[in-house]
């Protein structure tokens, strides 16, 4: 069992330096860090790939999850865990797309008017994006631009850190670190494939597989498809639902019983279902529900980006004389990517409009 006690934890954490269990500091410094105001102009060249990669905030957020990765303590989860974030391709794509349709849609897993099952990737071997440049949702979601991906899952493997640590110091559970903070890692690993950004300034639209968004199925696929350990496999699978319930453990199975279709392996000879398919492999263990609590980022995030988007089109609109949707896209997508929609509307729910047009207008040239 891939454990670990408090005290390597925490001198683990020591060690990292700047980046820190107890909060996101970093990421909050890089985001109130002085800014360059750029024009309306300047935001229309740039690419969302080269906002990103621009913005001090999403880097340091991913050098955050990168740290978090480095972490894990077998060799070969660690190594296959990196790889995928420096380059989530989508390898499960390799399979017959018509035999995993007609399989999916026979076990009732598929709505049978979807004429595919994988998004439009050019390439099996390369990712369409970084993962440091893909939004965290979908557009009318959380974290919806570019790197908003990377601030997510941030402070969702911050939270799975402090889960684990909490469950194992308050009711002496023996966790294993690496299903519990790697599954938590790798959840949302295909959203740079499945939120592809569009010339419009928008991503694409998500679809629904196995009754949740394509990009849980497809991301614990790519898992079992990258041979990571069956335990693994099944925390991640429980981000979106937990296994406690009969509802709850069935909508949990199908994503596991999808995911073994896409990737051509067998749910029970693999570790992943119980023999009857009806289960997770029994007894169940509790790496899952750190997941499952740990991914609940978006509970605020979806509202919070929102409300800051509308607050952000009005602002466009009356100082910015920004009045087309493309244009208001790029200006979203920059100011989003540097400040985040979070702390925007931390700013626009305790200190009012004119803070949040002052914040603005450190990254954005009137």
């Amino acid at each position: 069992m891939n454990s670990i006690n408090r005290r390597n934890f925490l001198t683990t954490a020591a060690a990292l330096g700047t980046f820190t269990l107890f909060g996101t500091a970093p990421i909050a410094h890089a985001a109130a860090a002085p800014k360059t105001a750029r024009s309306i102009g300047d935001v229309l060249s740039m690419s969302p790939i080269e906002v990103a990669k621009e913005s001090d905030v999403v880097q340091t957020a991913w050098k955050m999850i990168l740290e978090s990765a480095k972490k894990l303590q077998n060799a070969q989860t660690r190594d296959a865990v990196l790889k995928i974030l420096e380059n989530p391709a989508p390898t499960i794509a390799e399979g017959d797309e018509a035999t995993i349709r007609s399989v999916l849609i026979e076990k009732g897993l598929l709505d049978a008017k979807r004429k595919k099952v994988f998004p439009e990737n050019g390439s099996v071997k390369a990712s369409p994006q970084p993962f440091w440049s893909a939004p965290g949702s979908g557009f009318a979601s959380h974290h919806a631009y570019p790197g908003g991906l990377v601030t997510h899952t941030a402070l969702n493997v911050l939270s799975a850190e402090n889960l684990y640590r909490s469950y194992v110091d308050v009711n002496g559970l023996e966790l294993s670190y690496d299903d519990a903070v790697g599954g938590e890692i790798l959840h949302d690993l295909h959203k740079p494939w499945v939120f592809q950004w569009l010339d419009s300034g928008e991503c694409r639209r998500e679809e629904t597989l196995a009754a949740t968004g394509e990009h849980h199925v497809l991301s614990i696929a790519e898992s079992m498809k990258r041979n990571l350990p069956a335990t693994l496999v099944v925390a991640q699978a429980c981000a979106h639902e937990h296994p406690a319930s009969k509802e709850g453990e069935k909508l949990v199975v199908g994503w596991l019983e999808a995911a073994a279709v896409i990737a051509g392996r067998d749910p029970v000879a693999s570790g992943y279902l119980a023999p009857d398919r009806k289960t997770i492999p029994l007894p169940r263990r509790m790496e899952g529900w750190v997941v499952h609590l740990a991914d609940h980022d978006w509970v605020i995030s979806s509202s919070a980006c929102k409300w800051s988007v509308e607050a952000l089109k009005t602002l466009a609109s009356e100082v910015y004389g920004v009045k087309d949707e493309k244009t208001f896209n790029a200006v979203r997508n920059y100011v989003l990517a540097n400040l985040t929609a979070m702390r925007l509307y931390g700013i626009l729910s305790s200190r009012g409009r004119k803070a949040f047009a002052e914040e603005v207008g450190r990254v954005l040239k009137a």
